[in-house]
């Protein structure tokens, strides 16, 4: 029998919620890893990982069930020197289905406008990310806008649930 593969290729439980969301139940701590440092790379790419990004990643990975090391890991990754073209090929999970790429642009784009402020910088980071994973710029765009619909949905559940009436 062939020995036990080492802790970075065995496959790593995802949350119910990665099942429910994106039909994947597991992955190899590598792709966790490399999801996070992707993220990073892009919402970096203005210069600036602010407090409110990484707490976004923080908690998006931690909702994914990404391993705690790897979470800890993000908090010193040098994203400033970080290449999308090495991290991408590493993003890998156990769905024939999953598309790796569209998913990495839409948190992408969450995780860049979580300080209110997606950056030039960041939009020109998701566009060369969608160019290295053949996504094509209406795919692109079509998930910008749907980021920034599910904003305004949220803005609006918060005013009809928040928002005391006066009658």
């Amino acid at each position: 029998m062939p020995e036990n593969k080492n802790n970075e290729e065995q496959m790593i439980a995802g949350s119910d919620y990665l099942k429910r969301s994106q039909g994947v139940s597991s992955a190899p701590f590598e792709a966790y890893l490399n999801f996070g440092y992707a993220l990073l790379a892009i919402a970096g790419a203005d210069g600036d990982v602010p407090e409110s990004e990484m707490n976004w990643l923080i908690n998006h990975q931690r909702m994914i069930g990404a391993p705690e090391e790897a979470i800890a890991q993000y908090k010193t990754f040098d994203y400033k020197n970080a290449k999308l073209e090495d991290l991408l090929p590493k993003i890998k999970a156990d769905v024939p289905n999953f598309s790796a790429p569209r998913t990495l642009l839409y948190y992408a784009i969450k995780m860049s406008r979580a300080d209110k402020d997606y950056a030039v910088e960041e939009q020109e980071a998701v566009k060369k990310a969608a160019k290295l994973l053949g996504v094509g710029n209406d795919i692109t765009l079509a998930l910008n806008t749907l980021v920034e619909m599910e904003e305004k949905v949220d803005s609006m559940r918060k005013a009809l649930i928040l928002t005391e009436t006066l009658s």
